[in-house]
């Protein structure tokens, strides 16, 4: 089945290049089928980017999604057109009594900010407490899931020396959950950031289960909540140019920046990056969907509590 997105909505042209079906709403009105409702919370700069990356992983199920989109009524993106954000996001307050039966909250770019610091931490501490009556499941990727982690669990986070950029190896702790179904014993996740998370913080917090780590990297995913919260350090969402590009933005920028590790070929920014994530960020996310979403919603979604 296809995704069902709002009319008009620049991702819709940029994945049927892609060859991924996709249905706007006046199409899917006309089907008689009760899609799974999923809100995106999306904190990313280029929210276009973001909203292509993320759709693209979620159309890989044949499951019918409704996807909408959220935004902060305390922040003001720089990086998006006006009438973009109007025509496709909704303040927290105007969905705040709507039921979602799948939410993502994406990575934000404050990370070397404490919490309390980040200016529009009060409404998401509303957002955190909201999705915890009114969706079955949440996805928290890196600065949100840290942040998701510091609110619910007292989990702090740590400043890095240096920061964690490229693609690393991940080990699976708990090999037999549904979210890891058809995965291999190690996977590829691209990381972004400059603080991490210490394992022992997790291992210490009964209700948290480290399900994911990297030799590399440290913590990469935490579950809550018997799968109604996970909580993703990396970004598998991203496409294969992103790490790329904002390794080329920094480096124009300062003289001190990094090559991303193991993400060119040949280790040489004239080539090409070599995609070692994308077949198993699409498995996460149906698993996600189908396991944690569609297995366990109410059908009747004002059930959801």
């Amino acid at each position: 089945m296809p995704l069902r997105l709002p009319d008009k909505l620049p991702a819709i042209d940029l994945l049927k290049q892609e060859n991924i079906f996709v249905m706007d709403d006046s199409r899917a009105h006309m089907q008689d089928i009760r899609p799974l409702k999923i809100v995106i919370l999306n904190l990313m700069p280029l929210k276009i980017t973001t909203e292509t990356d993320l759709i693209r992983l979620l159309s890989n199920t044949p499951l019918q999604l409704e996807i909408s989109f959220m935004k902060l009524r305390s922040h003001t993106p720089k990086n998006t057109p006006i009438e973009h954000m109007m025509m496709f996001y909704r303040d927290f307050e105007q969905i705040r009594n709507e039921k979602y039966d799948g939410m993502i909250i994406t990575g934000a770019p404050v990370e070397t900010l404490d919490f309390e610091e980040v200016t529009y931490w009060d409404e998401m501490k509303d957002i955190f407490e909201w999705a915890r009556t009114h969706v079955t499941s949440t996805l928290y990727i890196c600065w949100a899931a840290q942040a998701g982690l510091y609110y619910h669990y007292d989990i702090p986070k740590y400043p890095l020396v240096k920061k964690m950029f490229g693609i690393f190896p991940q080990v699976p702790l708990e090999p037999l959950l549904p979210i890891f179904r058809g995965f291999d014993d190690v996977f590829q996740m691209p990381h972004s950031r400059h603080t991490e998370l210490h394992r022992e913080d997790i291992l210490a917090n009964p209700e948290l289960k480290l399900i994911a780590e990297s030799p590399d990297c440290g913590v990469s995913m935490v579950m809550a909540r018997n799968g109604r919260e996970f909580f993703i350090t990396g970004h598998l969402e991203y496409a294969p140019n992103t790490l790329d590009k904002e390794y080329k933005r920094d480096k124009d920028i300062r003289d001190d920046v990094e090559l991303p590790k193991n993400y060119y070929r040949d280790n040489d920014p004239a080539n090409e990056p070599l995609v070692t994530w994308r077949a198993h960020a699409n498995l996460l996310y149906s698993n996600w969907i189908n396991y944690y979403v569609y297995q366990e919603t109410p059908y009747d979604i004002n059930q959801i509590e």
